[in-house]
C-alpha cells in the first residue's frame, strides 16, 4: 500500500474531532506543508476550530516564531468540511474524538466508505486497544494508533502503535510521515497504556502509596523527586497540572485492561480525591489548593552539627559510591574501616550508629542502630536527600546523619521508616516495568527510554538508569521489596531476574 509521500506536500491530512488535541494535530500537519480538512460532528465545531487556529498562527507571527506569509500560506491550506464525505481526498486520516470505543468504531467503519483505498486511517486514542478500534474495519490493515502528547504543536513525541491487523508497511509509513513533521516517533505494539502510560504508572502509584502509608506529605515527596532524584515535578503536582480525573482513569484503565495485575493497582487516596471533585489545577484544589493559599513546604530537618570523622566500611556503597568522596571534600575526615560482616557498605557515624543506602527492607529489620538513605540521581548536584531512621535508631545518629548530609549542602527530609524510601522505590519499578514492556515485546530498549524521557521529561530514560544502577542491584532491591510486601507489586520482571544473573545489559 501506499501513503502520504513524507515529501509531498500536496498530500491532505484529514483531522476528526476539533477539541483541544485535534486543533493541536491540525496545526502540526499545517506546519509541515500539507493541506488539512477538518470534521466534527457537531455543527458548527469544524469553523470554530479553523478560527482558533487561525489565531494560533498570528500568535506565533506576533511574537516572532512565524513570518506572516508562511501564516498566510498556512490558513490557506486549512479548510472545515461539514460532511464527512469532504475528507474522501485524505491520504491519512487522525482521529481525536472522545474515548469511546464504539463511537470511534463507528467513525471509521463510515470513514472506510468515504475514502480511497491508499488512505492510512489513525487513531490518537491514549487509552482504548488499537486492535479493538480496527477491528470493525473490512481493511484493518490500514489502521493503527499516531499517539500524540497535548500540546501537540510542542511536544515531540509521537506514539506509532500497531494494532494486532495493522500492516508493517502502514506502520512505516506513519512513522515515516512523523518524521517528516518534525517529531520524534517511537513504535510500539498494542499494549495498555502504549509505551509512556504503561511504563510511568509507578512514579504515581509509588508516591501515593508512600502518602497512603503515612510515611511522607506530598509536599515532601514531591521535592525529594525533584531535588534528589532529578524530575521536573513531583507526582503529586504533575497530576494536579494532568487533572487528577484523567491520570485516575488512566491508571484504572490499564489496571483493568491488564486483568487487575497488583503491578498496576490504583490509590484509594486519589480516588477520594476525584470523587470530592478535587480534580486539581482546573478545579482550584487537588492534592494542593489553587486559590492563592501558600504551597505547603516539604519537610527540612533543622541545622544539625556534622560529625569531624566517619568510617567508611569497605564493600562499596554501590550507586552512592561517590559519597566518601563529596564527604572528604566538605572538609570531614573519611577514615577506611575494616570489614565486617552486615556493616559492609555503609558509613559508620560517631557512636557506631551506621547511614546505608536504602536497599528495599525496612531500616528496622536490621534491629541496630541505622539511619537510611534515599537513591539521588546524581549525589554531587542533589539538594535533597531523605533520610529513614529504624525504630531502634539513636537520637545522636539520626542527628549525625542530618549533619552529614547538611554538611555536604544538601537539605534534609526526615521520613518515617519505608522499605526503598521515595526515590530508590519509584526508580527501581521503573527500571523494572520497562524491562518488562521489552520482554514483552511491546517497543525496542530505546523507544521506551526516548519515549519515557521525551513523553513525561524524565531526567534518564529507564533502561538506562537501571544500567547506571546495574541489574543486579535493582534486582535485589525489588526482591527485598518483595518480601516486604509479598503481593507481587515488586516482584522483578523475568527479564530483570536473567539480566542480573547473566550481567548482561538492559540497553
Amino acid at each position: 500500500m501506499t501513503a502520504p509521500d513524507p515529501l509531498d506536500r500536496s498530500s491532505t491530512i484529514a483531522v476528526v474531532g476539533t477539541g483541544t488535541m485535534g486543533q493541536g494535530i491540525a496545526q502540526v500537519a499545517l506546519a509541515a506543508g500539507h493541506h488539512v480538512r477538518l470534521y466534527d460532528a457537531a455543527p458548527g465545531r469544524a469553523v470554530l476550530a479553523e478560527q482558533a487556529i487561525t489565531e494560533r498562527f498570528d500568535r506565533l507571527v506576533e511574537k516572532g516564531r512565524l513570518d506572516a506569509a508562511a501564516r498566510d500560506a498556512a490558513r490557506a491550506r486549512l479548510a472545515p468540511a461539514e460532511e464527512l464525505g469532504e475528507l474522501a481526498g485524505a491520504e491519512l486520516v487522525i482521529e481525536a474524538i472522545l474515548e469511546d470505543l464504539g463511537a470511534k468504531q463507528q467513525l471509521f467503519t463510515a470513514l472506510e466508505t468515504v475514502v480511497g483505498g491508499d488512505c492510512l486511517l489513525a487513531t490518537n486514542t491514549s487509552s482504548l486497544s488499537v486492535t479493538a478500534v480496527g477491528a470493525a474495519l473490512r481493511r484493518p490493515g490500514r489502521f493503527l494508533g499516531l499517539h500524540f502528547f497535548n500540546p501537540a504543536p510542542l511536544l515531540p513525541l509521537v506514539e506509532v502503535v500497531s494494532g494486532a491487523a495493522t500492516d508493517e508497511a502502514a506502520a512505516t509509513a506513519a512513522y515515516e510521515t512523523m518524521v517528516a513533521w518534525g517529531k520524534t516517533p517511537v513504535r510500539c505494539t498494542d499494549t495498555p497504556g502504549f509505551i509512556v502510560n504503561r511504563v510511568a504508572r509507578p512514579f504515581y502509584a509509588e508516591a501515593f502509596r508512600l502518602l497512603e502509608e503515612g510515611v511522607a506529605d506530598p509536599a515532601t515527596i514531591d521535592a525529594v523527586l525533584r531535588e534528589c532524584g532529578g524530575f521536573r515535578m513531583g507526582p503529586f503536582e504533575l497530576t494536579d497540572l494532568i487533572g487528577q480525573d484523567v491520570n485516575e482513569a488512566v491508571t484504572r484503565s490499564v489496571w483493568e485492561s491488564f486483568f487487575q495485575d497488583p503491578k498496576f493497582t490504583p490509590s484509594l487516596a486519589q480516588r477520594r480525591l476525584v470523587e470530592a471533585g478535587r480534580l486539581g489545577r482546573k478545579s482550584g484544589r487537588g492534592w494542593y489548593a489553587y486559590d492563592g493559599a501558600a504551597r505547603p513546604e516539604p519537610r527540612t530537618a533543622e541545622l544539625e552539627k556534622a560529625p569531624a570523622e566517619v568510617t567508611v566500611r569497605p564493600g562499596g556503597q554501590g550507586p552512592a559510591a561517590v559519597l566518601p568522596e563529596l564527604i572528604a571534600e566538605a572538609g570531614i575526615e573519611v577514615v577506611e574501616g575494616a570489614p565486617d560482616g552486615a556493616f559492609d557498605g555503609c558509613i559508620e557515624l560517631p557512636g557506631g550508629g551506621l547511614l546505608c543506602l536504602a536497599d528495599g527492607d525496612l531500616a528496622t529489620a536490621f534491629g541496630d542502630d541505622r539511619v537510611q538513605f534515599d537513591l539521588a540521581l546524581d549525589y554531587r548536584a542533589a539538594t535533597r536527600i531523605a533520610l529513614a531512621p529504624s525504630d531502634t535508631a539513636r537520637p545522636e545518629t539520626v542527628q549525625a546523619a542530618i549533619g552529614l548530609l547538611q554538611a555536604l549542602g544538601k537539605k534534609v527530609s526526615v521520613i518515617d521508616d519505608t522499605p526503598g524510601l521515595i526515590v530508590a522505590r519509584t526508580v527501581a519499578m521503573l527500571v523494572d516495568f520497562a524491562a518488562d514492556a521489552v520482554a514483552k515485546g511491546v517497543a525496542s530498549p530505546d523507544d521506551i527510554d526516548i519515549a519515557m524521557r521525551l513523553g513525561v521529561n524524565y531526567p534518564l530514560g529507564p533502561l538506562q538508569w537501571g544500567e547506571l544502577l546495574g541489574a543486579d542491584w535493582v534486582c535485589d532491591f525489588l526482591k527485598l521489596m518483595h518480601t516486604t510486601h509479598p503481593t507481587g507489586r515488586y516482584a522483578p520482571s523475568h527479564l530483570l531476574i536473567r539480566r542480573a544473573a547473566s550481567q548482561e545489559r538492559l540497553l
